[in-house]
């Protein structure tokens, strides 16, 4: 008989700073929408720092922060993967919270942009339109391949949202 997998609970989270990292710092505990509500995350998040530091603005910093948030999420969602037996278990947003950051970087600072670009995330995220559905489907294997899978297909529809933004700013102004 297999093992039974681990619940993907605030027990499980707290065991790992992986996992915490992993789960967005519980907010993919969500027992409803773990994803929006990691992305609500990140949209606070993102406000948060943006205001506390103001170096976080400037665009090399930024970059810098996207990357090693990028490689940081790879091995936190690889390795929480592999302990809960599914690779890209729902309760990890990690994903979700630095693609929503690379939106609101790139977007105008004010709330209904931001709130346009987060909702054109989620519905990309959900949608996973042709381009991103095949690159989900063709990344598989081990822990670290899981783990950029789940971070990739995130940024693919974070980039999705910002050209259909980029078209409705040139259109409407």
């Amino acid at each position: 008989m297999p093992a039974a997998r681990p619940a993907a609970d605030w027990r499980f989270m707290l065991a790992s700073v992986w996992h915490v990292i992993a789960f967005g710092f519980g907010s993919g505990l969500a027992r409803r929408a773990p994803g929006t509500w990691g992305s609500l995350f990140g949209w606070l998040s993102f406000v948060v720092i943006d205001r506390a530091l103001p170096v976080f603005a400037d665009g090399v910093w930024f970059a810098w922060t996207l990357a090693g948030g990028f490689a940081l999420g790879v091995v936190a969602c690889g390795i929480t993967g592999k302990r809960l037996g599914v690779s890209d278990h729902g309760a990890m947003v990690w994903d979700e919270i630095l693609a929503v950051w690379l939106v609101l970087a790139l977007l105008p600072a004010r709330f209904w942009w931001q709130a346009a670009g987060v909702a054109l995330f989620r519905l990309f995220d959900i949608w996973k339109p042709g381009p991103i559905r095949a690159l989900d489907r063709r990344i598989k294997g081990g822990t670290l391949v899981n783990g950029f899978g789940v971070m990739v297909d995130d940024l693919l529809a974070a980039g999705f949202a910002l050209v259909v933004l980029a078209l409705l700013r040139r259109f409407l102004g």
